[in-house]
């Protein structure tokens, strides 16, 4: 389902009360604490903050990548953290891409079969299909030459780009991205800015980290953490 079918009736992701608490033995370590968040279908939103406030947790909750130890988050109406494993992997890849820090390419793949590889998972696209489709999101981002090419044979710019491209194999509704223009030069990061904006004018829903203020001015909203807590964006500047 692409994101111009999701219903407009309804927020496409909600935290209700969502609490993060990682353990070590004894020692707990609180990441979010009482999160109550809204965002609608075609948002793009920057989440912002100090290191350690509790952004790229608030982003893996989204994703389904990390559960709530208390709370609900409900993201393109399913309530993730209800989901075994198998079943959260099958739910991301239809309705969530997401856009790694750190690339997480596989290394053995070539940047067009990382890029097929969630459409391969899914069983989205024809098979026939999914070459070309794969082809033409390297080429939006300017990596098509690179296409038959191992990730280890790119720069880390290049590499970054194929891993947004491969978030967006299978046409999800939701985008969460974790400094997604951090390894790209200003000219990169903004052109994909620019991409996000667009998606975003046709219905995708975009949750970013960043660190940068004037990307972060760029975004619809802009959603602050401060130890765990929502926090007036204005804080952040303290």
């Amino acid at each position: 389902m692409t994101a111009s079918h999701q219903a407009a009736t309804r927020p496409i992701i909600t935290f209700d009360r969502v609490g993060k608490v990682y353990s070590s033995g004894p020692i707990e370590h609180v990441a979010l604490a009482g999160v109550d968040l809204t965002v609608e279908t075609g948002e793009f939103i920057a989440v912002v903050g100090p290191s350690g406030s509790g952004k790229s947790t608030l982003l893996n909750l989204a994703a389904g990548i990390d559960r709530p130890t208390s709370g609900q988050v409900i993201v393109a109406g399913v309530d993730v953290g209800r989901l075994d494993e198998n079943e959260t992997a099958r739910w991301r890849g239809k309705n969530v891409g997401v856009v790694f820090q750190f690339f997480q390419l596989i290394p053995a793949l070539t940047l067009l079969e990382n890029v097929m590889l969630p459409m391969d998972f899914c069983g989205v696209h024809e098979p026939r299909e999914r070459p070309q489709i794969a082809l033409k999101l390297l080429e939006d981002f300017g990596v098509g030459e690179h296409a038959d090419k191992f990730p280890g044979q790119v720069s880390g710019g290049e590499q970054q780009r194929a891993a947004i491209a491969r978030a967006l194999a299978n046409d999800p509704p939701v985008l969460v991205a974790d400094e997604p223009t951090g390894n790209l030069d200003s000219a990169n990061a903004a052109a994909v800015m620019d991409y996000f904006a667009r998606l975003s004018e046709h219905g995708r829903t975009i949750l970013m980290v960043t660190h940068d203020r004037e990307l972060a001015a760029r975004t619809s909203r802009i959603v602050a953490v401060r130890d765990g807590r929502l926090a007036p964006a204005y804080e952040m500047a303290r």
